[in-house]
């Protein structure tokens, strides 16, 4: 389960490509780039909850040792 500690920043990074794609598409009226901002906000939230509530439980396991 090492590698639930690495998934916060798959939502970063996935966070960063839709900003750049919503800028880099948003003179064009085909594309929706007001969702793209939605889905990126969603993946920074995503981060920054994933990350909080890994480093509560991180605190958690060390008080029981």
């Amino acid at each position: 389960m090492n590698y639930l500690k690495y998934t916060p920043y798959l939502y970063l990074v996935l966070g960063i490509y839709l900003v750049v794609d919503s800028i880099l598409q948003w003179n064009d009226l085909a594309e929706n780039s007001g969702l793209t901002l939605v889905f990126a906000g969603l993946a920074f939230f995503l981060f920054a909850f994933r990350r909080r509530y890994a480093k509560r439980f991180e605190a958690r396991k060390n008080n029981k040792k």
